[in-house]
């Protein structure tokens, strides 16, 4: 008989722009841990959910979806030069995306669960899970693999860094750090995270 799990325990991962979120999540993934990834279910929400798209192109001041789908860009644009904006922007899509994570955790069979989250703290995100693991990497690289992942001029990603949290603040309040620097073995990390993970859900059983 399969055994079935309560979801009791949530890790959130977080991480700056091209810290490497995803590849630690790849390997949370292979020990069959699920993993819930905020920014493509935003990217779903902002182009499906009609309410939301309607109180985008309000905060925007401006038809964002002329062709069908969100411009992204043009977004991504007005939101990087003004943080008033961004803020409205996130108040908008941030609480569905956060009620969609709650339903997807219930449906989930698996000794705990991963909300993967750029801005874990800065959305307020870190409220929903038990343990954070932040990754860290040197700035220079993470702007590197954005700029080879996303074509992006060096400029515009260190512009995309200036709305997240400082490395030091996340380290205060996580429970653990991964370092993912081209040095870094980041397996033998998140597999001592998973075996703490593993023995709080006895703990708590």
């Amino acid at each position: 008989m399969r055994k079935t799990y309560p979801a009791r325990l949530k890790l959130g991962i977080t991480g700056g722009i091209g810290s490497g979120k995803t590849t630690v999540c790849r390997v949370f993934s292979v020990l069959g841990i699920p993993v819930f990834s905020t920014d493509p279910e935003a990217k779903l929400i902002m182009d499906n959910n009609h309410d939301i798209r309607k109180r985008i192109n309000v905060a925007a001041g401006k038809d964002l979806y002329i062709s069908g789908t969100l411009d992204r860009p043009e977004l991504a644009r007005m939101i990087f030069n003004d943080p008033v904006l961004l803020h409205k922007i996130n108040s908008i899509v941030h609480p569905a995306v956060f009620d969609r994570f709650r339903e997807w955790e219930t449906q989930q069979n698996a000794p705990y669960v991963i909300l993967e989250a750029a801005i874990l703290f800065e959305s307020g995100a870190s409220v929903l899970v038990d343990r954070v693991a932040t990754v860290i990497a040197p700035l220079d690289e993470r702007v590197d693999r954005v700029i080879k992942r996303n074509k992006l001029t060096r400029d515009q990603v260190l512009e995309r860094t200036k709305n997240q949290l400082e490395d030091e603040y996340k380290i205060k309040y996580s429970d653990y750090v991964i370092y993912n620097s081209e040095n870094d073995m980041i397996i033998p990390a998140i597999l001592k995270i998973h075996e703490d993970m593993m023995s709080r859900l006895e703990k708590v059983a």
